[in-house]
């Protein structure tokens, strides 16, 4: 299973890709740590409801991540909802074909987050600004990781 910023040593990675995943898109958004910023990639249509694996393969060569975030969605109560172990399961296949550190953390409201944002800069809803939202959403995602990353070596540094 892959890790969450509360079970694993802080990676050291530079740049990362994180991934918002849907069975119709995957939103796709690229970081980097040591600003703890990222910026929506572009949107990826599913095949039958299976990843494109040829354009994420090609992401991956451009980019050179030193690692990948995968947003798994739940419900507000923490329970799983019908996405969430499709997500888990698209995190273990990026591990497994690309043989590179996957990292998962929960994505709740990253959309809403990620329509307020298109909103505050006047981006109004439509089909083809929809499918990018899924890549703003995915940078929402990367945010929140880089964020919790941060809290938690925040939180371990002794006092002076």
């Amino acid at each position: 299973m892959p890790a969450t910023p509360e079970t694993q040593p802080r990676p050291v990675w530079r740049t990362v890709l994180a991934f918002d995943f849907g069975r119709a898109r995957i939103g796709v958004a690229v970081g980097e740590a040591l600003t703890g910023t990222a910026r929506p990639l572009r949107t990826l249509a599913t095949r039958n409801q299976r990843p494109d694996w040829d354009t994420i393969a090609r992401l991956l060569e451009e980019w050179r991540p030193d690692g990948l975030v995968v947003g798994v969605p739940r419900h507000a109560d923490d329970s799983a909802n019908a996405l969430t172990e499709a997500a888990l399961r698209f995190a273990r296949q990026l591990q497994g074909r690309f043989n590179r550190p996957v990292a998962t953390i929960d994505e709740r409201l990253s959309s809403w987050e990620a329509g307020q944002r298109r909103a505050d800069r006047g981006i109004k809803s439509g089909r083809r600004q929809d499918a990018a939202l899924d890549a703003t959403a995915a940078a929402v995602i990367l945010e929140t990781w880089f964020h919790h990353l941060r809290s938690a070596e925040t939180c371990a540094m002794p006092s002076s």
